[in-house]
């Protein structure tokens, strides 16, 4: 496939972590968000559609607080824009497991199936979206294909719950971690994971992040959970944006989805780039004395519970991409806060699951202090209750250096 892939560099980590122009203008922004919050006048649709449609403008030309769908159909469209295509698969991709999505929408009466991203008018490149069936191996072994044969297409496989992707387990080990490596194949396949713990049970919390960064070596991959809509929008530009491809796996939320907090302005898309690391600007870098390291949805808990403390000497520091590891930013972060004595890595998953031990062996720059679940078995509590009750505990662990693991 030397045509497909021609112009296309291998590179190594130093390189995977330069940055990327992944901005848009604003009016092109503004040109895909009026295709997409308009639905076809001629055409009834059910009121919860069109109210989710209205909701999509009046963030976008009003409120100016954009959410993490619209973060993603907005970095689909300015992709298409720019002549690329998009494939996505996946259980309920089309709607999305937790309705956010909907890329594809029905007439009430007639079922007919409206794609509002094929409607954009200057966009070279096409979308294609397949509710796919429950068959993770054969489905990401095709996707996994697709992409080899086509670098130019952003090529998605959702897991309708980030666990789901045990069943293409042979896929990731066989040939997605290391088929660059084995054969000088690569490959820019994306793994969109939902993931984060909710009291929903074992099969519905953990993506096993843990398993993903045991396979990260020798710039295999990308591995990343963002906590911004605009980053995420960043995330999947830099994706086709770079003149190399690499697998992504992307950590994706379920309940910030619609946390009015995870918003993030037209500006930021526009001008933005992704961001490895996220410091905290809500403090006086003078005041903190703790530092708490996490990633992700966790960062939100933790927000929540500081501020109910009123803790002014801690700070919360995001770590959006775990592989490659932005080592030389954490270095930076950790310098500017001349009086932090306590490092603290926090997560909602158990002490033997997570990143935690991924962090011990590719960060010894500090020595950490746990606040986590302790090492289960089964990646969640089976009890709701119970598991609020342990996610509570994990939180505490963060202010109470008396109570860490």
């Amino acid at each position: 496939m030397q045509n497909e892939w021609q112009g296309f560099q291998q590179v190594s980590d130093d390189v995977m972590l330069q940055k990327v122009d992944t901005t848009f203008p604003k009016k092109g922004l503004t040109e895909i968000a009026d295709v997409i919050c308009n639905l076809p006048k001629d055409k009834k649709f059910i009121s919860k559609i069109e109210k989710l449609i209205n909701d999509r403008k009046t963030m976008f030309f009003e409120s100016n607080a954009l959410d993490w769908a619209m973060a993603e159909t907005l970095a689909y469209g300015s992709l298409m824009t720019e002549g690329y295509n998009v494939r996505i698969s996946g259980q309920d991709v089309e709607r999305g497991t937790f309705s956010h999505r909907h890329a594809v929408v029905k007439v009430e009466d007639s079922e007919e199936e409206v794609v509002l991203l094929s409607n954009l008018k200057n966009a070279e490149g096409k979308f294609y979206i397949y509710n796919s069936f429950l068959s993770e191996y054969g489905v990401l072994g095709f996707d996994y294909g697709y992409a080899l044969a086509s670098p130019n297409t952003l090529t998605i496989w959702e897991a309708q719950f980030g666990d789901f992707s045990n069943g293409a387990q042979i896929m990731i080990d066989q040939y997605i971690s290391c088929g660059e490596d084995k054969w000088n194949n690569q490959n820019g396949i994306v793994l969109l994971l939902p993931h984060g713990y909710e009291g929903q049970g074992a099969e519905h919390s953990s993506a096993r992040m843990e398993r993903y960064l045991q396979l990260c070596a020798r710039h295999n991959m990308f591995v990343a959970d963002c906590t911004t809509p605009a980053n995420f929008f960043h995330l999947l530009r830099r994706q086709m944006k770079t003149k190399y491809r690499k697998p992504l796996v992307v950590f994706t939320p379920k309940s910030l989805l619609r946390d009015p907090r995870v918003v993030s302005t037209v500006e930021e898309f526009a001008t933005g780039s992704f961001q490895e690391t996220i410091d905290d600007t809500a403090v006086n870098k003078k005041d903190v004395k703790t530092l708490v390291f996490c990633t992700g949805k966790f960062y939100y808990d933790l927000h929540t519970e500081r501020e109910n403390l009123g803790r002014k000497d801690v700070a919360l520091i995001r770590i959006e991409q775990l592989f490659p590891l932005p080592t030389e930013q954490l270095k930076a972060i950790i310098a500017s806060y001349s009086k932090a004595d306590d490092f603290v890595w926090a997560q909602e998953e158990p002490k033997n699951m997570g990143a935690y031990s991924y962090m011990l062996m590719n960060f010894d720059l500090v020595k950490w202090r746990l606040a986590s679940l302790k090492a289960y078995a089964a990646p969640a509590a089976g009890s709701y209750t119970r598991a609020k009750r342990r996610q509570a505990d994990a939180i505490r662990m963060v202010f109470d250096k008396n109570l860490f693991q």
